[in-house]
């Protein structure tokens, strides 16, 4: 499927330009690399931290007068309705992030298409609203499975923003174009990266937003914006503006710095990086209005 990979026209950027922003909505205990540490059968026995999280988000949202997407898990849904129905009545996009949050990698084709399908109309059923996009677990789309892009688009999803186009020792696709593309029959909008000589570095939030000065993330963001003439897709997680959440034991010292590297500073962080640059939907930063490309509604 990559020698189908298509460019998309983003058309003119304004100035200045309206970058993505995205929070993809999960318990502290879900990510994917404590797996092996707390087993999906024990996640409704542990204590709930993404409402009070999530109340933090959307009021540092609505200070800024910015809105965003929030690609949620179908497990969060069906435990928190009225969270879903909240961010849907302030404005912001609805999307998904999986059921469970399974890595693709980790499931076949049946498997991944029951997934999507089954988060897709709880989401909508919960929200009331059409859930057009979808954010695999930890990027976890690539080279291997591709296939899945096309079991999105078949689902009636119209853009996904699962690749990331870079090299990391858990996921990546590095031959995959930078920026949006179709594929498969729907629109992919990788995780922002910027070039420095040949090498593709993270520039799009996670983990790197905690361990990069944040000088540096604006300085990537603004080359992204001033040089690629493209708008960039930032996210992060409820539990990254949750510093008193319960610390899961028995992580590797690699996996404990991952996950709780300066996690007391990203709100206050988030708080320049909404000041310093243009926030929206997805879906109104990209040309997700249909499969032909066109440009969705320009954000104000």
């Amino acid at each position: 499927m990559t020698d189908s990979f298509r460019a998309a026209d983003t058309g003119r950027l304004p100035d200045p330009p309206v970058n993505a922003m995205s929070v993809d909505v999960e318990e502290y205990f879900q990510v994917s690399a404590f797996e092996s540490h707390v087993a999906f059968e024990r996640w409704d026995r542990l204590p709930s931290r993404v409402e009070a999280s999530m109340d933090r988000i959307l009021a540092l949202f609505e200070l800024a007068g910015i809105r965003a997407t929030f690609f949620t898990l179908g497990w969060i849904a069906e435990r928190h309705p009225q969270l879903v129905r909240r961010l849907v009545d302030a404005g912001h996009e609805l999307a998904s992030h999986g059921m469970n949050h399974v890595r693709v990698i980790n499931q076949d084709r049946a498997a991944f298409r029951a997934d999507i399908r089954q988060a897709k109309d709880v989401l909508e059923q919960t929200g009331g609203t059409a859930v057009k996009g979808y954010r695999a677990a930890s990027f976890s789309i690539g080279a291997s499975n591709l296939w899945a892009l096309e079991e999105l688009a078949e689902a009636g999803f119209t853009y996904s923003s699962s690749i990331y186009p870079g090299v990391h020792d858990a996921y990546g696709m590095p031959e995959a174009p930078r920026f949006c593309f179709h594929a498969g029959g729907l629109l992919e909008i990788p995780v922002t990266t910027v070039t420095v000589g040949s090498r593709r570095l993270p520039c799009a939030g996670g983990g790197f937003f905690r361990l990069y000065p944040y000088t540096l993330t604006r300085a990537a963001l603004r080359r992204v914006n001033a040089r690629d003439h493209q708008p960039a897709v930032f996210y992060f997680h409820p539990w990254e503006v949750d510093p008193e959440q319960p610390r899961v034991p028995g992580l590797s010292a690699k996996t404990r710095v991952r996950h709780y590297l300066n996690i007391s500073r990203v709100e206050p962080r988030l708080h320049r990086l909404l000041a310093d640059f243009r926030w929206d939907r997805m879906d109104r930063v990209f040309p997700v209005g249909d499969r032909d490309g066109h440009a969705a509604e320009a954000a104000q």
